[in-house]
């Protein structure tokens, strides 16, 4: 089973993704680790983000263990990272040169020690539309931009990472708008995928919502 879950930033793709990996038994790939890779490798070189030359050469170098060591920075989850993600994310050739190594997870899933797995869930932008588009199931998660931002102001600030909510959101806003206009892939749910909101829902409740919609779909 392949499972997508697309959606903007602090919707609650990750909550979700993680339990119901477990719920089903699936292997779980966030598609943003890799961007995310990309763009703060770039950072921390001190190179352009908009070179895309340069940025393509960085994401066909990129492995799964160099992936693993960049996840370990302190500003990989940091709005640093977020943001160079995005930046990065935008570029067609960047694209290009990880959409591989995204689709061919579904073709081997295995979980983190290395066993394989029946089948995958996929958390990002681009899953149901891109990287799997013939996905059993497609879920798109979103929520208002304020809720999303104090969701994740909430977690920099329990991981010690001095921001402001006006700066998070500010971000969020950018970030939604490149997302949504860049030329390749744009932020935008799969025409079979199943649309619904979070901003008033609890974890919980999310997850039952999912849970719901795919027992129907199954």
């Amino acid at each position: 089973m392949i499972i997508t879950i697309d959606g903007p930033a602090a919707a609650g793709k990750g909550t979700l993704c993680s339990y119901l990996s477990k719920h089903y038994k699936l292997a779980y790939f966030d598609t943003g680790m890799v961007y995310r890779a990309v763009g703060l490798d770039m950072v921390l070189q001190n190179l352009n983000l908009q070179d895309e030359e340069i940025a393509e050469k960085i994401a066909k170098s990129l492995t799964f263990e160099k992936m693993m060591m960049l996840s370990k920075h302190p500003d990989f989850r940091s709005d640093i990272g977020g943001s160079a993600a995005s930046k990065v994310s935008a570029l067609p050739k960047v694209r290009a040169a990880l959409l591989k190594m995204q689709q061919d997870f579904a073709l081997n899933p295995v979980f983190a020690d290395g066993t394989p797995a029946n089948g995958v869930i996929y958390d990002g932008r681009d899953t149901g539309t891109v990287v799997c588009p013939n996905a059993d199931i497609k879920l798109f998660v979103t929520a208002s931009s304020e809720v999303r931002a104090k969701r994740r102001f909430d977690e920099f600030i329990a991981k010690g990472i001095n921001t402001t909510y006006d700066k998070v959101l500010e971000d969020m806003i950018a970030r939604d708008k490149r997302d949504q206009e860049r030329a390749s892939a744009p932020l935008k749910p799969a025409d079979d995928a199943i649309v619904f909101d979070t901003s008033d829902m609890t974890a919980q409740e999310e997850i039952n919502k999912a849970i719901e919609i795919i027992e129907a779909k199954r």
